[in-house]
């Protein structure tokens, strides 16, 4: 799906497989603030808004002990983003890059990913500040972030992809 956006000079589209892999569950909606694509924070950093996740009531007992973490990991489904793009022109850069170099809502599977800082549990939903997605967007997934092995102070990105030389992060 597409927001109607227009794609920009230097992107490239392809023509998607007709079926699908996987399938997925979504477990609830996130409640934000921005109606639009367009009226969404770059990421969730950007705003002080708190946003509530609602957990589905089927899913809601998965939530039991949640409250013992600081922040969490949310994976939700960029349902209106374009799926398309394999070459995209970001606002910030001159030419064009890979959609697998980005983080732009539009990929071929539109999963999204945040950190966020649980403020509070209210039964079956949890307000949160760091989210960036439109109101309603689906809910696919909340993990515990554990900074022990979540964290890597050590990686980089080059953001012009221009980087020559082993891949690893430096030191390894």
């Amino acid at each position: 799906m597409d927001d109607g956006a227009d794609h920009r000079p230097g992107e490239t589209r392809i023509t998607l497989p007709e079926g699908f892999d996987a399938g997925l569950h979504f477990i609830g909606r996130i409640r934000t603030p921005w109606p639009h694509r367009r009226d969404c924070p770059r990421n969730g950093l950007q705003t002080q808004e708190l946003c509530t996740i609602e957990v589905d009531p089927l899913f809601a007992p998965a939530l039991q002990n949640v409250e013992g973490a600081s922040h969490l990991i949310v994976l939700y489904w960029m349902d209106a983003a374009a799926r398309d793009l394999v070459l995209q022109q970001p606002r910030h850069a001159d030419g064009s890059r890979g959609t697998f170099s980005l983080r732009s809502p539009a990929r071929p599977n539109p999963v999204a990913l945040s950190v966020v800082e649980l403020k509070r549990r209210d039964g079956d939903r949890l307000v949160v500040h760091g989210l960036d997605c439109r109101d309603g967007t689906p809910l696919i997934d909340i993990k515990p972030y554990f900074a022990s092995t979540d964290a890597r102070p050590e990686a980089t990105v080059d953001r012009a992809g221009t980087r020559t030389g082993p891949v690893a992060a430096p030191g390894r």
